[in-house]
């Protein structure tokens, strides 16, 4: 007998934890950020940005784990006066089974609760349907599109789907 689809969510997110993550943590951070096809999908940053934004207060870096990591979350904007807390970029190692679903809302709870945001937002390119609808899950409304905005690395130009969350929406879940 399969479990329901709840069943197994509630299965990942027992099993899911979340921790700051560290320079230790960067060669498992850019080995999720540059498996084969993810360029499509999630954008990358070199070691040394990597490293310039764990160093700094206005970055917060979040892993998601249980045996080992299963995916990680940057956070900009940390202490923005305003309450806006940006989802810079998000990705896990397996895509598709609901660890990203789970390791967001976790990271959302945080968010909303100690780190003091209002609001999350997050641009996400438009081809990516399945982040779509995994905030959408999670309450994400889009707020519009940002035409031509982002440069892969091949020099190609894709639009970004900027989406929000509000604080307000994220409490009653």
């Amino acid at each position: 007998m399969q479990p329901s689809a709840t069943a197994a969510r509630e299965a990942v997110n027992a099993a899911l934890a979340v921790r700051p993550a560290s320079l230790d943590d960067l060669p498992a951070i850019m080995a999720i950020e540059r498996m084969p096809g993810f360029e499509q999908h999630v954008g990358r940053s070199e070691e040394g940005e990597h490293r310039a934004m764990l160093a700094s207060p206005a970055y917060a870096y979040r892993l998601g784990f249980r045996a080992g990591v299963e995916g990680f979350a940057i956070l900009g904007r940390v202490g923005d006066a305003h309450g806006n807390l940006y989802l810079k970029r998000i990705s896990v190692s397996r895509p598709g089974e609901g660890i990203g679903t789970a390791f967001l809302g976790l990271v959302l709870d945080e968010a909303f609760g100690p780190l003091g945001a209002e609001r999350v937002f997050l641009d996400c390119f438009m081809a990516n349907a399945r982040a779509q609808r995994a905030y959408e899950k999670l309450g994400f409304t889009r707020d519009g599109v940002l035409r031509k905005a982002y440069r892969r690395p091949d020099g190609t130009r894709t639009d970004l789907v900027l989406m929000a969350l509000l604080k307000s929406e994220w409490e009653p879940r």
